[in-house]
């Protein structure tokens, strides 16, 4: 997910999120209930309305979850322990991840 996806809009859905991540709603909202730092809004409906900082959290708990292949309560821990360094970890990996896709695609155009 790239800086500008999450400046488009003030709130996304549940299953914008759930896109963006790659992942099913339901795993979005288990993230919810686990994770502290995320808190939706919530429409008078009950939907859940996303900001661009929940955004940021979420990218960071896909990235120790996934891509880092930590435990639930592993990642807790990590958060808890050293927020700041674990995003900036994330968004290291996000940009790598982006400037690999674009040499790839100057590699097909050669």
């Amino acid at each position: 997910m790239s800086e500008e996806s999450s400046s488009k809009k003030l709130y996304y859905s549940i299953g914008e999120v759930a896109d963006l991540f790659g992942v099913n709603t339901s795993m979005i909202r288990y993230w919810e209930k686990e994770f502290d730092i995320l808190k939706p809004k919530k429409n008078k409906k009950g939907n859940r309305l996303f900001t661009a900082k929940d955004l940021e959290n979420l990218k960071v708990i896909h990235h120790l979850l996934k891509d880092r292949g930590f435990t639930i309560d592993g990642a807790k821990k990590k958060l808890r322990d050293n927020k700041e360094d674990t995003v900036n970890q994330a968004e290291v990996v996000v940009r790598l991840q982006e400037i690999r896709k674009a040499l790839m695609d100057i590699k097909k155009q050669l």
